[in-house]
């Protein structure tokens, strides 16, 4: 995405927002799942209300905004007093419209996975759908191929394949950790609602970087985040209309007085929801900006296995011999994948050397000596 760079001139400042985004991209990818079952487990019901806060949390943008216009302001002022500059004042919104309707479009779609992965999750153990959500990476693979032209490896075909077949090792024997209480068919239900979760987020991010090579504008840091705020913004309304049908707001007091953990720690777990599934949109959003949906799908499955480490230490999750071949398949993928990136890394900026020496021009001594043969 090198013709996305918003600072060209300043890689480190481009560094600093890529490791930014992928800490707050991990508290997201691995605190979002536990805190959702974390609802569920103790007597949370409402898979709509559980979508909805997985990009309610989207105000939390207006602050940044808010100071990088003021900064643009600032600067814009300070160029105008020395006479530096003589434009208009910059913009509140940079926004123009061709990406608004795209990240209203893929904010829509973005509405419909939510409730795709929260129904699984409502059904599910946290062990389970993270593995699950692992093969979220040969899906954002194939479709960063066929939207955004993404070379692919041997390493990285051999990714995908081990990764699907971590996937189908648990759907083998799915039932295995199924909840108390829960029938075959429910649960079977929301492991395949999982797997379009999987399916449909890894068609989403390819398309958020086709957006930013369709978009003919200049993709800073602060239309990122407009781009991010209006995504989360549509989704936030369309599971609001499930929401709507569904009745869920005129449940939720009755719901929090009979939640098992209290009143009170019920309406944290809602609070705290919001904002750690806004560090997952936000993070995922940012290291597209800096690299690449590729990159963005990767970092998130990576994190998967450490999901599942923490739901059987908080949880109580088993952990079965299907989910320890799985976890194994999942990781041999993952460092697949990241081998094959560092060699092709290593290849290229080769390249890249032996082409620049050879369109150096000779040095005058040469040039000389051929000017003096017969």
């Amino acid at each position: 995405m090198g013709e996305h760079e918003a600072i060209p001139d300043n890689t480190t400042l481009k560094k600093i927002l890529l490791v930014l985004s992928i800490i707050i991209l991990s508290i997201g990818t691995t605190g979002g799942p536990l805190i959702m079952r974390l609802y569920f487990i103790h007597g949370g019901k409402r898979v709509w209300l559980s979508s909805w806060l997985e990009t309610a949390g989207w105000p939390i943008n207006i602050a940044p905004l808010a100071i990088s216009y003021i900064y643009r302001r600032r600067q814009w002022a300070a160029a105008t007093a020395k006479g530096a500059s003589s434009g208009l004042p910059p913009r509140p919104v940079l926004m123009k419209p061709f990406l608004f309707v795209a990240s209203a479009v893929v904010g829509i779609l973005t509405g419909l996975d939510d409730y795709l992965y929260a129904y699984g999750a409502a059904r599910l153990p946290v062990s389970t759908s993270s593995l699950i959500i692992a093969s979220q990476l040969a899906f954002t693979a194939g479709f960063a191929f066929l939207l955004v032209k993404q070379r692919f490896t041997s390493y990285s075909i051999n990714s995908v394949f081990l990764l699907t077949l971590a996937a189908v090792v648990l759907g083998l024997h799915a039932g295995s950790d199924r909840p108390e209480g829960e029938s075959d068919r429910v649960y079977a239900v929301g492991f395949m609602m999982t797997v379009a979760a999987a399916a449909f987020y890894g068609f989403i991010l390819p398309l958020v970087e086709l957006c930013y090579q369709k978009g003919k504008q200049t993709i800073t840091y602060s239309l990122v985040l407009e781009y991010q705020l209006v995504m989360c913004f549509f989704a936030t309304a369309f599971c609001t209309v499930g929401m709507l049908i569904n009745k869920d707001f005129q449940v939720i007091p009755r719901e929090a007085k009979e939640f098992g953990l209290g009143e009170f720690k019920y309406y944290m777990i809602i609070v705290c929801s919001a904002i750690i599934w806004q560090c997952f949109f936000l993070g995922a959003i940012g290291v597209i900006f800096c690299a690449s949906s590729l990159s963005s799908g990767i970092i998130i499955a990576v994190m998967l296995p450490m999901t599942e480490v923490l739901a059987v230490i908080f949880f109580k999750e088993k952990l079965t011999a299907e989910k320890g071949v799985s976890l194994v398949l999942s990781l041999w993928g993952f460092v697949s994948y990241f081998y094959g990136e560092i060699k092709h890394t290593k290849k290229r900026n080769l390249n890249q050397s032996q082409n620049q020496k050879q369109n150096q021009p000779p040095p005058p001594e040469m040039e000389l000596n051929s000017q003096s043969l017969p």
